[in-house]
């Protein structure tokens, strides 16, 4: 157990897959979690259920990352209950993969907005609870695609990546703050957009990944919890690299 009494994290993009896993990996550890989701039903019902299950001490925020009006009342609602903001976790993104020639302006600004400009509202709406108490952890759920790269993806890659050069920045930023600032760059992972593609695909995938095997949303959860936690007190403006090997 990791010395977190009364820590308050919170998880966008978290009714499903990697932030579920997020939520409930911290719960676990005894953090109070806020969670964001964007539509109601079963996803963010099991959730709680799962969350309640474990007696965790939780709230539910519905809405878009991507609103900035949004995104400023969920901060200020945590910080009225809880009094802190100890961990911001930004996982909420989409996707919508076609060939470039193919994307529509829409397809841009739907993922950009949401994957890279909503984590950076969060971020910037944390940043002042944070400062305000010398510490703090910002945790960015980047890919594979920012580094590597994948067909179909310009928009995805392109939000991943800009989630990682605001990792940089903003951990230079905010060191003085005692608030660091980390990425972690996710590979192929058992969610419902993994379970999209073909079996072939999944094969050939397998196939560049050492560890012969796709990786499970509470791996990415664990990599979470450590830069979150005591044993990362040295540790920023890093990317740890949750892929089984995949990229080197």
């Amino acid at each position: 157990m990791l010395n977190v009494e009364n820590q308050v994290a919170i998880v966008t993009g978290s009714s499903r897959g990697i932030g579920r896993a997020i939520a409930l990996a911290f719960a676990k550890q005894g953090y109070r979690v806020a969670l964001n989701h964007t539509q109601a039903g079963k996803d963010i019902d099991l959730t709680c259920e799962q969350l309640a299950a474990i007696g965790a001490d939780y709230r539910v925020f519905q809405g878009s990352v991507a609103d900035a009006g949004f995104v400023n009342e969920m901060i200020k609602a945590v910080v009225s209950d809880w009094g802190q903001i100890d961990v911001l976790v930004n996982n909420a993104g989409i996707n919508r993969d076609k060939p470039a020639m193919l994307l529509s302006e829409d397809d841009w600004d739907a993922v950009v907005d949401t994957n890279l400009k909503g984590a950076f509202l969060c971020s910037k709406a944390v940043i002042k609870p944070m400062i305000n108490q010398r510490s703090g952890r910002i945790v960015n759920i980047s890919s594979l695609t920012a580094v590597a790269g994948r067909e179909g993806q310009a928009n995805y890659g392109a939000a991943k990546a800009g989630m990682i050069g605001m990792t940089k920045s903003m951990a230079r930023e905010l060191g003085p703050y005692n608030i660091l600032v980390n990425a972690v760059v996710v590979g192929l992972i058992d969610t419902l957009m993994t379970k999209k593609l073909s079996r072939s695909i999944h094969a050939d995938l397998k196939k560049i990944i050492p560890l012969g095997r796709i990786g499970e949303p509470e791996e990415v959860a664990n990599a979470c919890l450590f830069l979150a936690s005591e044993l990362s007190t040295y540790i920023t403006g890093s990317t740890i690299n949750c892929s089984g090997g995949g990229y080197m």
